[in-house]
């Protein structure tokens, strides 16, 4: 009885407040997504490829900005089909694409927002704490990245459950106008509380007390000239996964409680409502934004990135060619040394025996 109460009052609050128009979201996603669509996947698959072949110091969180990447281009690579449906309104690719996209948009974002956090907590402890990471070994940030790709993973699957074209009994609609599927009480609290405070809250509170500490730590006196520059670098990339976070995720996260209340039909205030459904595609759109900064964000803040990028952007061979010199450098220097030795020994054995007159191997 109870609850055939509250879904009349949700369904008087529907009407009441029916859902404002939002023409307007279709042309505000095909923008966006074609600005975005070329900055990121040329940023991330440069970094990608920089970060893999020509950066050794893995003590730089290189893993972590890896994941980061190829976590990005996984939104990337979707965003032509989503550019599809938001210009043509027709979706003739099936459902399972639709959902496909729709779970790689919440895979980039979560899984964006760990490997920020862990580049954060690894950049402040291994130079506010450099005896802890001496034994820091590299296959522990693997270990770390696969950890976060099946968790993250995993809790994805849900969310294109939410919203599938089997709701609305038509396959020509996908992304932004399916429906949302209608949750209970108990599920619609556990997603916000894992979505908001468990993949969200606590990363964004990680972050900010790295980026507190650090900040404290560059204040301190009488610290080496050296120490000092590499505690400035290592706060500004604390500072670009910081400023990542409240320009991509916040609105999102922000909204989110709020929307969801709003299509489980909770909030009978029409002003909230309305608020709340037109502020969710701007939120979105900011979240998908981080595919552009990420790339900013390794080359501005990493010094090893931007000299490497600048060398190979610069002169396309004069990589390949630095390389190939100082291997042979390294060929030459091991021959000489080879020589050296062989001529000790030569001059060893001619001490020992009769020379009649020879030369000694050294005194050339």
């Amino acid at each position: 009885m109870a609850t055939d109460l509250i879904k009349m009052l949700n369904n008087q609050s529907s009407e009441n407040c029916p859902d404002p128009p939002m023409h307007f979201q279709a042309s505000l996603y095909a923008v966006i997504y074609i600005i975005i669509f070329v900055p990121g996947l040329l940023g991330n698959s440069i970094a990608l490829w920089v970060l893999c072949r020509f950066i050794k110091k893995k003590s730089k969180a290189v893993v972590f900005m890896m994941n980061l990447a190829v976590a990005d281009l996984t939104h990337v690579v979707s965003l032509p089909l989503r550019m599809y449906y938001y210009i043509n309104h027709s979706w003739p690719f099936g459902g399972f694409l639709c959902q496909l996209c729709f779970y790689l948009k919440y895979l980039n974002m979560y899984a964006s927002i760990c490997f920020l956090t862990c580049i954060s907590i690894q950049r402040y402890l291994f130079l506010l704490h450099p005896f802890k990471a001496k034994d820091w070994k590299c296959r522990y940030d693997v270990a770390i990245s696969a950890a976060i790709w099946t968790v993250v993973g995993a809790a994805c699957l849900p969310l294109p459950i939410l919203r599938s074209p089997r709701l609305s009994n038509n396959t020509n609609i996908c992304f932004a106008d399916l429906e949302v599927q209608r949750l209970s009480m108990g599920a619609s609290i556990t997603l916000v509380i894992v979505a908001e405070f468990c993949a969200f809250v606590a990363p964004v509170v990680i972050v900010i007390y790295c980026t507190w500490k650090m900040r404290q730590s560059l204040q301190e006196p009488h610290s080496p000239l050296q120490h000092t520059n590499e505690k400035q670098k290592a706060w500004h990339m604390i500072l670009g996964c910081a400023a990542v976070f409240f320009i991509c995720f916040t609105p999102y996260h922000v909204n989110f409680p709020i929307f969801m209340m709003v299509k489980q039909n909770m909030v009978t205030d029409c002003s909230v409502r309305r608020r709340a459904l037109y502020f969710h595609p701007i939120s979105l759109c900011l979240a998908s934004l981080n595919c552009c900064l990420d790339p900013i964000l390794y080359y501005f803040m990493t010094s090893e990135f931007r000299e490497r990028f600048k060398c190979c952007s610069a002169f396309p061979l004069s990589c390949l060619n630095s390389l190939d010199s100082s291997r042979t450098s390294e060929v030459e220097l091991k021959s000489k040394a080879d020589n050296k030795n062989k001529n000790v020994l030569m001059a060893y054995f001619w001490t020992l025996r009769p020379h009649d007159g020879m030369e000694s191997p050294l005194s050339c």
